[in-house]
């Protein structure tokens, strides 16, 4: 038995909105924002935080695109959308601006379920992997600032790298700090350093020999 679901629904359609929302709380489930349109879908979904948020509309216009994008970006959530025509451009767009499953033909309230349980796996998937990629960036990153700051160390303290290394992990253990936040100040205090020495303005103004 799936837990229960909070979700938000977007129809223009009252009848068939009462529909879907009766098939929801059959199984379990809540509406506890119904729209009528997705104008205001990411304000709603920061003030109600639902798990899910179902559309259902004709076909996604350039206004709802960009609601769901938002969404996306500020408060991201598992969304099913329901369209009556399809358009494989607008699916396209749909799916870029974060859609999890795009339907075809419309919302029928005994199909609604088994969608939405599609969506939040597809969502959670996806989510997943994007932290997982954003993880590796940030890791990336952090090397590349470690590295910048062993380089400067080795350059104005006459060490080797791991002399260096070990000056940033100890500065790092006597501050109480991760070793990329110290490479930031060391990269910071000594990148001045080096601009602003005589010797260093004077080897930017040097000319190369010929």
């Amino acid at each position: 038995m799936p837990s229960p679901l909070n979700i938000l629904l977007v129809d223009d359609e009252m009848v068939r909105a009462a529909m879907v929302e009766e098939a929801l709380m059959a199984e379990g489930h809540q509406v506890i924002c119904r729209l009528a349109s997705p104008a205001n879908l990411n304000e709603m979904v920061e003030r109600y935080q639902p798990d899910v948020v179902i559309i259902d509309m004709e076909s996604p216009d350039r206004d709802t695109l960009e609601s769901m994008a938002l969404l996306n970006r500020e408060n991201p959530r598992p969304v099913v959308f329901f369209a009556d025509q399809h358009d494989s451009d607008m699916l396209k767009a749909a799916l870029k601006a974060g859609v999890s499953a795009y339907v075809v033909d419309g919302l029928v309230p005994e199909r609604v379920e088994a969608i939405v349980e599609v969506a939040i796996a597809r969502f959670d998937a996806f989510h997943s992997m994007r932290q997982e990629l954003d993880k590796a960036r940030s890791q990336l990153a952090e090397r590349k600032r470690i590295e910048r700051a062993k380089g400067l160390l080795m350059k104005h303290q006459d060490c080797d790298e791991e002399q260096a290394y070990r000056m940033l992990r100890k500065l790092a253990m006597d501050r109480g700090q991760r070793i990329a936040d110290v490479a930031d100040s060391v990269v910071d205090v000594l990148g001045r350093l080096n601009t602003s020495s005589p010797q260093g303005r004077s080897a930017d103004k040097r000319e190369p020999r010929s």
